[in-house]
């Protein structure tokens, strides 16, 4: 079992280098405190399309210094996909290991209990690596993250938003199964989806 303060003090633990289709690598690694400028050009170069589809609360250095400065403080561990050789981040995976109240409410409406061995997910990938398959290939490595820190299911980290069909087929392709839907605070219509990493893939 991992635990963020391990994974801070040792990201190599979580360092993996993925070969892409096209030939071309990304590693896959946790979020640093160095992390800062790089992350903060990927937030800022998001289309606003992009934008619209995920959940920070800014995008530009402001926001960047903050994710870096949270790294093992509070429940989330955040991963990157650095291209190389440039260095650049080109996406942003979010693992949240402690549940909302809201999301408890919403699952149990839909006859889901939510316990402890539960967790909540967020991708976000730069606008050039959308649709190419680098979110499928290096999801086995989340699920696999989550299991080393006791998880049996994944959640969607505010769900999806029920007009993201491309988000919506990504979550299918990787076994997530949609279990309801729900206006947010902003009046847009999300689905609630779930992922039991104790099944097979397909089932």
């Amino acid at each position: 079992m991992f635990t963020l303060t391990e994974i801070a003090d040792d990201p190599s633990l979580l360092t993996r280098r993925l070969a892409r289709i096209d030939g071309s690598d990304v590693v896959f690694r946790p979020l640093t405190h160095a992390d800062t400028e790089p992350l903060a050009s990927f937030l800022m170069g998001l289309s606003p399309e992009s934008r619209r589809l995920s959940t920070f609360d800014g995008y530009d250095l402001a926001t960047a210094q903050e994710l870096c400065d949270a790294i093992a403080r509070y429940d989330k561990l955040r991963l990157v996909l650095e291209e190389v050789p440039s260095g650049r981040i080109v996406g942003l995976l979010e693992l949240s290991l402690e549940l909302h109240p809201d999301d408890i409410a919403r699952y149990r409406e839909a006859s889901i209990r939510l316990t402890a061995t539960d967790c909540r997910f967020g991708p976000t990938l730069a606008d050039d690596y959308q649709g190419k398959g680098v979110g499928t290939q290096v999801f086995p490595l989340i699920a696999d993250v989550a299991r080393g820190f006791g998880k049996r299911r994944i959640i969607l980290l505010g769900g999806v938003l029920a007009d993201n069909a491309r988000a919506i087929r990504y979550y299918q392709k990787n076994g997530f199964q949609a279990v309801g839907s729900f206006t947010g605070t902003n009046g847009v219509r999300s689905l609630d989806m779930i992922l039991d990493l104790d099944l097979p893939p397909g089932q």
